[in-house]
């Protein structure tokens, strides 16, 4: 796809007309009607919101096929491109950052300044998850997938391609093992996300997180078959590094989710939170 370097006489990648765009849109807009409508139960919403979802998953198939097809095989990914990746890439997390931000804002918000329906933190009736229980297990595995991926990256810029799969392979299983613990998590929490705005911002935040340890998770394994593929270098391997940032993205945020939403957002009535003071 596109012309040579040498022809075009730069080493910017100017890219050819490509469907993605348009059907990207089209399958977002679709997803948001259908979401729309199945919440208010009209007739169809669900199968659009099928529908447009597909778009967006055949969206990202084809685009990142098309991607690692000119990385690959047509040379068009040059040190300036790459540059550019790797901004995009910076971009994408600073946003990621500001949508946990908005999470965390509405947690704060809740319990720093309670309704005076709820008056206390956490609210009254909740039995909050203990932090030295399942969440410490998950924050042992996430830091040590962080270890294992840090591992891997630097065994690609030796060279060592072989440690480079071990650190991968151990990396996507303690993803995947966080993802079934957090599953347990839920399947046996006390409350659910209808019990007052402690349920809905817990649900909400780490449910969130727990969704972009899975798209994570799924990124590693594509770096890990391209690997087996020979797809990456010691020089060339922008996509791994990307897929390592996001990772990292991940584990800080649940470092921060651990401390402050299981231990300080779950502290007794009696303890952090004292209701005489928020009232006054």
């Amino acid at each position: 796809m596109g012309s040579s370097i040498n022809n075009q006489g730069h080493p910017f990648h100017l890219v050819d007309p490509s469907p993605w765009p348009f059907t990207g849109a089209f399958g977002a807009l679709t997803s948001t009607c259908g979401g729309v409508m199945y919440m208010h139960g009209y007739v169809g919403g669900g199968f659009t919101l099928v529908l447009g979802f597909s778009l967006i998953l055949l969206t990202m198939g084809g685009w990142w096929r098309d991607i690692v097809r000119e990385a690959a095989f047509e040379g068009q990914h040059t040190r300036e491109v790459q540059v550019g990746l790797r901004q995009g890439m910076i971009l994408f997390i600073v946003s990621e950052v500001m949508f946990f931000f908005a999470f965390f804002w509405a947690f704060f918000h809740s319990s720093i300044n309670p309704t005076i329906e709820i008056v206390q933190w956490p609210p009254a009736g909740i039995d909050v998850i203990g932090p030295w229980g399942v969440p410490l297990l998950n924050t042992v595995i996430l830091l040590s997938s962080g270890a294992t991926v840090t591992w891997a990256h630097h065994a690609i810029f030796t060279g060592n391609f072989r440690r480079t799969v071990e650190g991968l392979v151990l990396t996507c299983f303690l993803g995947c093992f966080f993802l079934c613990v957090q599953l347990l998590e839920y399947a046996e929490a006390p409350f659910t996300i209808a019990d007052s705005v402690f349920g809905s911002t817990f649900f909400l935040t780490t449910g969130f997180h727990g969704f972009h340890v899975l798209i994570g998770t799924i990124f590693l394994i594509v770096c890990l078959i391209r690997l087996y593929k020979q797809e990456f270098s010691r020089e060339h391997h922008v996509g791994f590094e990307s897929a390592i940032w996001y990772w990292h993205f991940v584990d800080v945020v649940w470092l921060f989710l651990f401390v402050v939403v299981y231990w300080w957002g779950g502290c007794s009535n009696d303890g952090l939170i004292d209701p005489s003071t928020i009232l006054v």
